[in-house]
């Protein structure tokens, strides 16, 4: 017998958690919940530093690489997907940004309606709960979501923020307030010392109601249409294949490969591709899995002359306890995060909002545990890495079958447009300017990467092919926008069709500038909030 709920979600991602508790708080509503990850129960996710062992061991990752692209030397690069309920906010760095104002004012001019910053900052505000506790017109204190600073401790920040004035860069009490331009400490969604992801938040006190199911190692084959409405999904789960009827709407918050993914199956996408692997084509809609975008970065890294707190804490014996109190206590230092300064600058004076991060490390990514006489320790060092924000290259997904267990393709197309890499390429000077000033001299090494002999316009950019990734902020796959074009209407719905909506990163028609999962999470609040109106409607 089919099951039959008012609102179907397919991902228990950052997304689909804020959906299932928003929705699942309306009086006579069903919601079903589907995960293909399984729960969230590992200890490694609950404690901050444990993304050093779960993002080397791809735990809990989808594992989407890129296909080989000569503009990267033919390397395939990961594309880190959370694939456990949380989704990607389980496994993600943590970091807290929001974006710039001027990003949402983007979105706003270029058709998607009512996403302007104006719209968007009172969902902002009732998701978080910022540690300090100050009531003003940009911070919140009583959401869910808990954003603190990091603490460390390390002397090496306060040396590089000297660095950094010195250099003309302005200090930022808070790049998520008034403005964000600036350096200031790292935000983290880190409360009580540890993680503090979607499912934690906003998943798991709203399964204490009955009306709320979650299934996780749920795999959803198709969305099931009747004419042009959804009307339920297919999935497979304990080697069963199953349906469920969704009454009133089917939500996908499956990302942004995966929601795309979906719909192609379902028979809405890119005619060639449909027919390509005999799907019966329901509508050509060749924006879905067009527009892919994501922020291309690199890192500079020196060698350390002064010891980090870390080379002594990541011998096994310290680790360990350190990561038990973490798990038990919420102290210690495995609840800190080796990031502890964030920047947002422009590249040139009269561009009108910062087009790069920079994410300044006092730990290089080599960091392991070690034993006298067993395995020597890493090389002490630090890093800053500098991220593209708003990459004028864009990519695409493509069908590998019609099985929905095969992964989709995924090229990105890095650098396409030269503008990427020169912006990327004075990202790296920026960084050099100010870590070669004489108050960063107690600390600063040898540079590592690139190296010294790396100086040229051609050796930089022969460098950062070689050597850059993401930062794992994959979105645009399925654009909202006003026109006949874009994927989806500023309310999310899918055009041309009734009972569906796509509310996660592949709504987005560019990138925001900085991390992704909190825009999602204010994506998600303010999308409950149309589906609630939808539902209460005459």
């Amino acid at each position: 017998m089919t099951e039959e709920f008012d609102y179907i979600i397919i991902g228990a991602g950052s997304a689909g958690c804020v959906l299932a508790d928003r929705l699942s708080s309306m009086p006579d509503t069903r919601v079903l919940l589907l995960e293909a990850g399984p729960y969230d129960r590992h200890p490694l996710i609950r404690i901050p530093l444990g993304i050093g062992k779960i993002h080397p061991r791809k735990m809990f990752d989808w594992g989407f690489d890129n296909e080989p692209e000569p503009s990267v030397m033919g390397r395939t690069i990961d594309a880190l997907r959370g694939k456990v309920v949380g989704g990607s906010s389980s496994i993600n760095s943590m970091l807290y940004v929001r974006g710039n104002a001027e990003d949402y004012n983007r979105w706003a001019r270029n058709g998607a309606t009512g996403w302007s910053y104006e719209d968007v900052l009172p969902y902002f505000r009732a998701i978080e709960s910022w540690e300090d506790g100050q009531k003003n017109e940009y911070r919140g204190q009583s959401g869910p979501i808990r954003a603190t600073r990091m603490k460390d401790p390390d002397p090496l920040y306060k040396a590089w923020l000297q660095a950094l004035e010195k250099s003309g860069f302005s200090a930022n009490p808070d790049y998520n307030g008034e403005r964000q331009e600036g350096f200031s400490q790292g935000q983290f969604n880190i409360g009580g010392g540890r993680r503090c992801s979607a499912a934690v938040a906003f998943l798991r006190p709203a399964l204490r109601r009955q009306n709320l199911e979650l299934r996780a190692n749920t795999l959803v084959s198709r969305i099931l249409f009747e004419e042009r409405r959804a009307v339920g999904v297919e999935y497979s789960r304990g080697g069963q294949t199953l349906q469920a009827r969704a009454l009133r709407e089917v939500i996908l918050s499956a990302g942004a490969f995966n929601s795309p993914h979906l719909l192609m199956l379902s028979g809405v996408g890119p005619a060639d591709q449909l027919v390509k692997f005999g799907i019966d084509v329901k509508a050509d809609v060749p924006g879905i899995g067009a527009n892919l975008q994501d922020h291309p970065c690199t890192l500079v890294s020196y060698a350390r002359k002064t010891t980090s707190h870390f080379l002594p804490t990541m011998r096994f014996d310290r680790i360990a306890r350190a990561m038990i109190q973490a798990y038990f206590l919420g102290t210690g230092a495995a609840t800190l995060m080796p990031v502890g300064l964030v920047g947002f600058v422009r590249s040139k004076p009269e561009i009108s909002a910062p087009d790069l991060q920079f994410v300044l490390r006092g730990v290089l990514p080599n960091v392991h545990m070690w034993f006298p006489g067993i395995r020597a320790p890493f090389r002490d060092g630090f890093g800053a890495r500098p991220v593209l924000l708003h990459p004028k290259s864009r990519g695409r997904l493509e069908l590998r079958s019609g099985d929905p267990r095969d992964r989709i393709k995924v090229f990105q197309n890095f650098f396409d447009d030269a503008d990427d890499l020169a912006v990327l390429r004075e990202g790296v000077r920026i960084i050099r300017r100010f870590t070669m000033r004489a108050e960063m001299n107690p600390f600063r090494g040898e540079e590592l990467d690139p190296g010294p002999s790396v100086v040229t316009d051609d050796e930089i950019d022969d460098w950062t092919r070689r050597s850059m990734t993401t930062a794992y902020h994959p979105v645009g796959t399925c654009a909202m926008g006003s026109g006949p074009s874009s994927v989806l209407d500023p309310d999310l719905r899918l055009r041309g069709f009734e009972g569906i909506r796509v509310v996660d990163a592949s709504a987005m028609p560019d990138l925001p500038s900085g991390n992704t999962n909190v825009p999602v999470l204010m994506m998600a609040a303010k999308a409950a909030d149309a589906i609630r109106r939808a539902r209460y409607s005459p």
